[in-house]
């Protein structure tokens, strides 16, 4: 028999806090917490940031712009998304997002079922010492390689242009 799932519920200011890839990241939802359906993160992203390109062999991503713009490349095809857009990308199709705006850019990042990329994130990135942004350094590549290999995502290379 397994266990009942009860209701799970944070504020704005709570939640394990990471700095991952230059970004500040704040898990809302795991799959644990939820029963195997997803997970969720809040992330903030500095102006510039980019992801590498990449694909994802077990879940689906879907985004949810708050603040700022993102430019999600799937697959060849960009996409602008600003505050209050939406995108979905399925596994098994190669994208990277690109912090398209002046200023900061904020989203919510819902993963199904979630295990690789919050799990890759917390190996990859160090508890935030506060709800800042890092001050931004090159990361270990060869560790994002290992670490995105254990969690069944490839990485491609650089974020098309």
């Amino acid at each position: 028999m397994t266990a009942k799932l009860l209701p799970h519920r944070l504020a704005m200011a709570e939640g394990p806090a990471f700095w991952f890839l230059n970004n500040l990241c704040i898990i809302k939802a795991t799959t644990e917490s939820t029963g195997g359906a997803f997970s969720m993160v809040y992330e903030i992203s500095p102006p510039g940031h980019a992801t590498p390109y990449h694909l994802h062999h077990v879940e689906d991503e879907a985004f949810y712009v708050l603040d700022g713009e993102f430019t999600f490349i799937c697959d060849g095809v960009k996409s602008v998304v600003g505050p209050g857009g939406y995108i979905f990308l399925p596994r098994g199709i190669p994208h990277g997002i690109r912090v398209s705006s002046p200023e900061p850019a904020t989203m919510l990042i819902l993963a199904t079922p979630g295990t690789g990329f919050v799990g890759m994130m917390q190996e990859m990135a160090e508890p935030a010492a506060a709800r800042v942004l890092p001050e931004p350094k090159e990361p270990d590549l060869e560790k994002l390689h290992e670490l995105c290999a254990k969690y069944q995502i490839d990485i491609i290379g650089p974020l098309p242009v």
